[in-house]
Formats: C-alpha cells, structure tokens, sequence
C-alpha cells in the first residue's frame, strides 16, 4: 500500500485548527499509512494545539494586517516574503501528494508554493462568507469544501462541494450523557438549564448582560452553566456569589463540553462558524449574540442562515444589554418553540464533515 503524503495548512483560531485535526484524523482513519504534515503560523495557537493532537508541525513568520494603521504594518511585507520562501522550501522537502487549506494566515503562503508546483489542493472555507485567503486561493485549487449554500457568489461553481464543517466527535449522541453531565456541574434535574458560552475568550456584551440578568433568571428557576472567559472571572464569581444554590455555575473555561450542551436546554453563543455548526449537531435552540467586530460581519451572516430556517434566534450586539436575558427567559418557558428550533437545525446539520473531506482529499491524489 503506498504512502501518501499530505500537508494541511492554516489557523490562527480554533476555528480553524480543529477542522484542520478533525481532516488529518478523517485520513488516518481511512489510509493509516498516510504522513501528514502541518504548516502553521509562529507564535499562533497552533504550534501548540496540532502537536497536541499528535501531528507535526513547521511554523511560517507570517503575520496579518492590521486594520488600522501600525507599524507592525512595515513588517508584513518582510514576512510574507519570508513566508513565502520558507513554504517554497517545505513543499520541496516534503514533496505532498495534495495540499489542504483550513484557512488563517499560513493556508496563503503555503498553498500558493504548492500549487506552482502542481501538487492538487484543497481548501475547506468554515464561515458563510469566506476569508480573504481563501478567496485568494479559490482560483488556484481543485476543490472547495463548504460549509453553506450559495457560495458560488465567492467561488467557482464547479469546484464547490457542501460538506459542511468538521466538529469534534463527542457531541454525538448527547442524550446518554445527560445524567453524567448533570452530576459534573452540579445541577437539579428538573430545573431547566441555560448554557451561555462567548468563545474562549468570553464574550463581553454576553457576560455583562448575563450577569445584570442573574437574579431574573434565579427567579425565574433557570440554572446556568456560564462559561466566562479568562477576563471576566472575577466580576462572574462575584455575580453568582449568592446564587450557588441556585444552580448558578460559572467558570472561565468549560473543559466537558459535550457534557454542557448535554445539560444544555437553551444556548447562548457567539456565531463562529465552528460554534454554529457543534450547536446544529447538538440540535440545541439557541439565541446568536454575532461579535459584531467580525470580518465582513460573517458572524450575522452565519448565524441568519440558521435564523431564515426558524432554527436558531438572533439578538444584535447592540441590544443585548436590554433584550438577551427577556428573549431567553421567554424561550426557556416555551417548550413548543425549543421543540421546533432544535427539529429544523437537526436537519441542517452536516454530521459526517470530516469523513466527506477526507474522501475528497484522497480522491485528489489519485487523478
């Protein structure tokens, strides 16, 4: 049986990392033989979480450019150029058999190396409207793994396959661990339950406006589950103080996340791609609160998509401080409502991702 050899580049978020571990793990599962090998960018999350997960790594000095205008601006150029030398000689040592891009900073230098030199490639775009990079690329690839229809706006029609996007495998089949999850936070099982997470940062439009909602919600016989984040732990733990007995939990990071959208039956979350695609397997009812400093705001436009089918709720930044903790007080007395928003994102789910994306990537190396 031949080796195959494949490089998978991007990241900068776990956004894009996971897909791109979720890939590797698809195509080992398939070809155990096959030797994988990510590019990543220094300094990034990646360098640390892919060798983690068991894979090697190389890292490019590449960097983004900042929005607004910065010094740090004077250095890209440099680094691109670097970068892109650097990819130039990974390609020629590594010598893949296909090239996959996740997306993120590295995905750029990378695959613009592999493909002058003809190796067949692959991108996989998470969000609803894609990232430069990717758009950059699209020309320049065999295949266009998406996670949403109507992408033919930003890509050739011919290349685009809807797979949906690659999540962690856990999150299946969450009824058996409603008991175990029950008993890890501590709750009431005949309380409904409210999980609020805002990425792993936090989210500080959703926290503020959690925590101006915490005795409402205790009166209301809500528990909570509120992942905060790393900088709003002290205000959280000072909020909830009171309200332990309430079933008011708060930590800054959740580690059991099957285990919270298990106990989970109302949702509170950013609108990440990788966040929206996990609550549509869990086929959780779940309001949107998009980060509104998002690219492109492609956070509104992933979360509508769910909103357009009566299968998610979206409250706008700007007005969560007034009506996030209402709409969700509202949604959580309304069974009927919960039943019908988790039956239709049930049917919007991709549930075999990574598996399709891996087919794809092999069937490349073999035309």
């Amino acid at each position: 049986m031949s080796q195959y050899k494949v490089i998978i580049s991007g990241g900068g978020t776990g956004g894009h990392i996971f897909p791109a571990i979720a890939i590797a793990n698809a195509i080992k599962l398939k070809h155990p033989e096959t030797q994988i090998l990510f590019v990543g960018a220094l300094g990034k999350m990646e360098m640390e979480k892919v060798p983690a997960a068991g894979y090697e790594i190389i890292g490019l000095p590449i960097m983004g450019l900042q929005r607004r205008l910065t010094l740090q601006n004077l250095k890209f150029p440099f680094k691109l150029i670097a970068s892109l030398l650097k990819a130039k000689k990974i390609v020629k040592e590594f010598k893949p058999d296909v090239a996959v891009g996740v997306g993120g900073y590295a995905s750029g230098p990378l695959l613009k190396a592999a493909t002058k030199k003809g190796v067949p490639a692959l991108v996989q775009e998470q969000n609803s409207y894609p990232g430069i990079t990717n758009k950059l690329l699209a020309s320049k690839v065999q295949k266009l793994c998406v996670a949403y229809s109507g992408m033919e706006q930003f890509f050739p029609k011919e290349k685009i396959l809807l797979t949906g996007n690659p999540v962690r495998q856990d999150i299946k089949n969450l009824e058996a661990k409603r008991i175990r999850g029950i008993e890890h936070f501590g709750l009431d099982p005949n309380k409904k339950t409210v999980l609020v997470v805002g990425g792993s940062l936090g989210a500080r439009t959703i926290n503020h406006s959690i925590d101006g909602g915490i005795t409402r919600l205790a009166e209301n016989n809500i528990q909570l589950v509120w992942q905060t984040g790393k900088l709003y732990v002290d205000e959280a733990q000072k909020a909830v103080a009171s309200f332990e007995d309430k079933g008011i939990k708060t930590m800054p990071f959740i580690t059991k996340m099957d285990y919270a959208y298990a106990v989970a039956d109302v949702v509170v979350s950013r609108a990440g791609a990788m966040s929206v695609s996990e609550l549509s397997i869990a086929a959780k009812p779940t309001i949107f609160v998009p980060l509104p400093s998002a690219a492109e705001d492609h956070q509104t436009k992933n979360a509508m998509a769910l909103v357009n089918n009566n299968a998610a709720l979206l409250v706008k930044d700007n007005e969560a401080n007034e009506v996030l903790v209402d709409t969700l007080i509202d949604l959580v007395q309304n069974e009927d409502q919960q039943k019908q928003m988790s039956e239709s994102v049930a049917k919007m789910a991709f549930t075999d991702s990574a598996s399709i994306i891996a087919d794809e990537v092999i069937k490349l190396i073999k035309k």
